[in-house]
């Protein structure tokens, strides 16, 4: 009973599940939303918030990374 129950309890499953939609979501953000200029196209206020919204999904994805006992490589 007591070993069901702990892995009742550090059952990965919502947490990597989370992290994959996390992970997916922002793919998809990418794909349509380039975080840096092209070309001769000046960087904007645009671009500061989208690499600050990759930072910040870098963060969530190494944190749960490190909750689910995986350590997050340097460059997510």
């Amino acid at each position: 009973a007591l070993l069901a129950d702990r892995a009742r309890i550090t059952a990965p499953g919502p947490l990597a599940r989370h992290l994959d939609a996390v992970a997916g979501a922002f793919a998809v953000f990418h794909d349509v939303c380039e975080p840096l200029p092209r070309g001769e196209e000046k960087p904007g206020a645009v671009h500061r918030g989208r690499l600050a919204l990759a930072e910040a999904t870098g963060a969530v994805l190494a944190g749960g990374l490190s909750q689910l006992g995986v350590t997050a490589p340097a460059h997510l």
